[in-house]
């Protein structure tokens, strides 16, 4: 498993972090997954070439849960 960190843009609340983070949680193949709504960042772990695959996903349930919350490496 390898961890990657990237930055979350446009996440309005505390609540909304908390509600997206669960949401990421029931990804299949992704662990560890934590959002900080101060730090503006989410952190995941996956294996590592399950990256892009984890990502597609993670993508998906953000538009789904929070359309204006964007994701960027960093």
């Amino acid at each position: 498993m390898k961890k990657y960190k990237f930055k979350i843009k446009n996440l309005d609340c505390a609540n909304c972090a908390n509600e997206l983070e669960g949401a990421l949680q029931k990804i299949d193949g992704i662990e560890n997954v934590s959002i900080s709504f101060m730090m503006q960042k989410l952190t995941f772990e996956c294996m590592e070439e399950k990256k892009d695959e984890a990502l597609e996903k993670i993508r998906k349930v953000i538009k789904k849960e929070e359309p204006d919350v964007q994701l960027e490496e960093g």
